[in-house]
């Protein structure tokens, strides 16, 4: 039984499994543009409908149909795009890398053209009111979140932002309006008419957001005659104002960014911000016209309207774009942002947290940006907007909540990175803090489906990644104990005159564990938290209360994974925590009944590292059994989760088998073994190779239990059959 057992576990690479990543596949994610697409379409229709029957009542029509259709296009500008973001875990097998998808206008949520990967849902990102497998062993991950699930450490760029914000042509309507009445009033009163330079009563401009107003605005033009000499040369200009966008071209709009007039720098990106919204071709020419430095330079203009829309077209600019996101960089960019970060205007911190997370999806930028940005974004935006550093309770208005969005899919990405950047991202002052302190904060609000607690939580997930090989060496021997050496083996020193396997010697160790136990659930500290007995409470509740956001019960379930992934004694310590304790494989059943391969990757996975640990196993077979073996193929017709799941599956059988004669019974009872010798027989592929080897060594520590073999007759199988590979 013994050999047979080694020979199973080795099999089976019982190590393997460990911990996961989340990110759709490409196929969802072409589902999902699919979607958007349509949602897209049904939206500017509307808006185009609304603002047809505006201009009735007023008794006016747009100049030209194609003016206004590409007006009401302003509903997908809404400022930019908003990057996405992924999650990890430990995990068997080999992660496919998600590769972006041409497809513009694409997105990881209805409403506007975002990402090509993320590890969110369709959904409108709202506040609801209630709030990879495969690879080697220890070191390929599989995106949650989906955010998030499966592909090497690899980010996405994201959702353009909730509400709909000046585009471009809106921006040139307010100023036209506004030069209207002032006109009609005799606002500018007496004007020289040779006096050149900055255009009075133009110069203005509000502190407040962007206009959303309705396109029939677009009706009031300016009397040409009377504007050409009252400014007498820039007549071209209010032109543009009252035409739109016609006689403006890229070359123009980038000559504007360094005027001295700050209308015409406005002018200018907000024309960058329309043309570059889905044109990769005037995004290569803007750069090529040497835009993003002439951009950049304006992230800190005096004129916060400037400030503004340079940003936002920035925001345009780099979304899907990697040589433009490398020449923001390149430019100093970071910097820059970090400084505008500083602005208490909301609207300017949303487009600089936006631009940040569609830079993150760069793999080649996540070390930089979290090198340059992670204690100043703590500092500015987590702590405050998660209530860390104030009462103690989330206050967030809408922009806030757009801005921590924004912040945490940012984090969501660069946590996908290397080891390094997760490093520095653990040790970073208040961010673990911070989030562990949101979630735990929108849970006690009944807002777990919270789209901020999904990137939230699949941060943490990410900071689990391999969390017992990365950690301090100060804190993994505290956590050890004296139970085990370097090599991670039992130690076999001698407790007073008993030896390594009495029960005096157990019961030495056991109560060790419980001084170890508690001193560690005293006050956790940023990373802390992440091996902290009371995460693995607020990974439960998780699981039981979040009923809607899929992507969110998958990093929860992910991060679970991780902290019990491996040998080690505290991976243990935390599985029968969670098992004993906090009762967690009800919850966990209860999602294994979903036909997602992304959640299941999790969940099974989950449930092979617990039923390693577990010291009851007969009573984790009575639960467990009935409900994998459903899972499993039994005929080619069947429709089958991915192999990796399989292989998690038949690891948990196994981890069960070896230890309690009620699992051997159980797999019968349920009709297990004809599955079973179906995988078993199934080499068609790769996949399928590992799926069957893992089958054969189940089956051969099936036989051992000699009173099972009458059983085993009676259903037609020999000898031969469960011994044979």
């Amino acid at each position: 039984m013994q050999e047979t057992n080694a020979f199973l576990l080795s099999a089976l690479q019982p190590e393997a499994g460990v911990c996961s990543l989340a990110l759709p596949s490409d196929r969802q994610l072409d589902e999902r543009g699919r979607e958007a697409a349509e949602a897209q379409r049904l939206r500017s229709a509307r808006v185009q409908e609304q603002v047809r029957i505006r201009m009735m009542l007023r008794g006016q029509a747009p100049a030209r149909p194609e003016d206004l259709a590409d007006g009401t296009r302003g509903g997908q500008y809404s400022s930019t795009l908003r990057s996405s973001f992924s999650s990890r875990s430990q995990s068997n097998g080999v992660d496919p890398k998600a590769s972006p998808l041409a497809k513009k206008d694409f997105g990881t949520l209805r409403g506007s053209g975002w990402s090509s990967r993320s590890a969110v849902d369709l959904t409108p990102h709202k506040r609801v009111a209630a709030i990879g497998n495969g690879g080697p062993a220890k070191g390929h991950a599989y995106l949650a979140g989906y955010a998030a699930s499966q592909a090497a450490v690899d980010g996405a760029e994201g959702p353009p932002s909730r509400t709909i914000r000046a585009p471009a042509m809106r921006t040139l309507q307010r100023f036209q309006s506004n030069n209207r009445s002032r006109l009609s009033a005799g606002s500018f009163g007496t004007v020289p008419t040779g006096g050149g330079g900055a255009f009075l009563g133009l110069g203005e401009h509000s502190s407040r957001a962007p206009s959303v107003r309705s396109l029939a605005e677009s009706g009031h033009h300016l009397a040409e005659p009377r504007a050409m000499e009252m400014y007498n040369g820039h007549g071209a200009l209010l032109g543009h104002h009252a035409g739109g966008f016609d006689d403006i071209d890229l070359p123009s709009a980038v000559k504007y960014l360094i005027a001295s007039d700050p209308n015409l720098q406005v002018l200018g990106a907000a024309y960058l911000q329309h043309k570059c919204y889905s044109d990769s071709s005037a995004k290569k020419q803007a750069r090529s016209l040497q835009a993003m430095p002439k951009l950049v330079k304006l992230f800190n203009s005096p004129n916060q309207e400037v400030q503004r829309h340079a940003t936002g077209a920035m925001r345009n600019l780099i979304y899907d774009n990697a040589e433009n996101k490398l020449a923001l960089v390149e430019e100093n960019g970071i910097y820059e942002l970090m400084r505008t970060l500083r602005e208490p205007d909301d609207e300017l911190r949303k487009n600089v947290t936006g631009i940040l997370w569609n830079l993150s999806s760069s793999d080649n930028l996540k070390d930089r940006l979290a090198r340059d940005t992670l204690e100043q974004l703590t500092d500015l935006v987590l702590v405050p907007l998660s209530g860390l550093g104030g009462s103690g309770v989330i206050q967030q208005n809408p922009s806030e909540a757009e801005i921590f969005y924004n912040s945490t899919g940012f984090l969501r990405n660069l946590s996908s990175a290397s080891q390094q950047t997760r490093q520095k991202m653990r040790e970073c002052h208040g961010l673990v803090d911070s989030m562990i302190h949101y979630v735990n904060s929108s849970l006690e609000v009944g807002k777990s489906e919270d789209k901020s607690v999904e990137n939230a939580v699949c941060v943490l997930r990410n900071l689990s990644y391999r969390l017992y090989d990365e950690m301090p060496p100060s804190s993994l021997q505290r956590l050890e104990g004296h139970r085990r050496n370097a090599g991670g083996t039992v130690t076999g020193e001698l407790v007073g005159c008993f030896s390594p396997q009495s029960k005096k010697a157990r019961e030495h160790y056991l109560n060790a564990d419980i001084v170890t136990f508690t001193e560690v659930s005293k006050d956790p500290k940023g990373m802390e938290w992440l091996w902290n007995p009371q995460i693995v409470g607020i990974y439960n509740r998780l699981l039981q209360r979040c009923e809607l956001n899929k992507h969110t019960t998958e990093a929860a379930s992910g991060a679970l994974q991780n902290i019990t992934a491996g040998d080690r004694r505290w991976a243990g310590v935390l599985s029968r925590l969670a098992l004993e304790q906090e009762r967690i494989l009800n919850p966990v059943l209860d999602r294994v009944r979903t036909a997602d391969h992304h959640q299941l990757r999790s969940l099974t996975g989950l449930i092979r590292n617990l039923s390693r640990h577990a010291r009851n196993k007969d009573e984790m077979s009575t639960k467990v059994v009935s409900h994998l073996i459903e899972k499993l193929p039994g005929s080619a017709g069947d429709k089958a989760p991915p192999a990796d799941v399989i292989v998690n599956i038949i690891a948990v059988l196994n981890n069960l088998v070896v230890e309690s004669p009620m699992a051997a019974r159980d797999i019968v009872y349920f009709d297990g073994l004809r599955k079973l010798f179906f995988i078993k027989k199934r080499r068609d592929s790769s996949d399928n190779e590992k799926s069957s080897r893992a089958a054969a060594s189940l089956l051969g520590n099936m036989w051992q239990y000699t009173k099972l073999h009458r059983d085993f007759k009676m259903k037609g199988y020999r000898k031969e059959d469960f011994l044979s590979l």
